[in-house]
């Protein structure tokens, strides 16, 4: 994670203004997409952590004159598997559309984004649950990306962080109902906290 930090650090300095660098960790749910999203965390019986690192690239701004940024990303993330196997790599490429909303000298942004994810093994709560539903597994799988975040900078009134963003990012891989891979149920679904500056 130390590592992570001074690349953000390192690109929060020297990157320009059409970049954006995220940094994020977090621990795996039970709980599937919809239920994590109404509030329904479940915790699992193991300690499965992730920690990632994204970066992107403006697209487009304000599209169709709205307040929507459009963004390329690809991600790195690094899979801490409790001891139960081989920690595992990922990488992701995916697009992702940011809704900004100011709001008295703040700015909040909801984030979606789809893509592709690839993992260097099975992740162990993808096979754990594609056992207890007699499902498929897969190395690549859709993956999503959905945040809430906030501007930190303004939060706090300290303009050199400006456009650091602070917030929750879920991480989501899955077959898209058997779409992908022929996996019907099976999955993961990351809760991490996020912090993301725009250059």
């Amino acid at each position: 994670m130390k590592i992570l930090i001074l690349l953000f650090l390192f690109f929060n300095l020297y990157a320009e203004e059409l970049y954006s660098l995220r940094v994020a960790h977090g621990k795996a749910s039970d709980s599937d997409l919809g239920e994590i999203l109404y509030g329904d965390w479940q915790k699992r019986q193991y300690d499965f952590r992730v920690y990632a690192l994204d970066g992107g690239y403006l697209l487009s701004k304000n599209i169709y004159d709205l307040p929507i940024d459009l963004y390329a990303k690809a991600g790195v993330a690094y899979f801490d598997e409790d001891s139960l196997q081989d920690d595992i790599y990922e990488v992701t490429l995916y697009i992702k559309a940011y809704y900004n909303i100011d709001f008295s000298d703040n700015r909040f942004r909801f984030g979606f984004g789809e893509g592709g994810s690839y993992t260097s093994d099975v992740l162990m709560c993808e096979y754990i649950d594609a056992n207890e539903k007699n499902d498929n597994y897969s190395r690549f799988l859709n993956y999503l990306d959905i945040s809430f975040e906030l501007d930190f900078g303004r939060l706090i009134n300290y303009k050199p962080l400006h456009n650091t963003y602070v917030g929750w990012t879920i991480k989501h891989r899955s077959g898209v109902f058997g779409l992908i891979n022929n996996v019907s149920h099976g999955g993961s679904n990351y809760n991490t906290f996020s912090i993301e500056k725009n250059f």
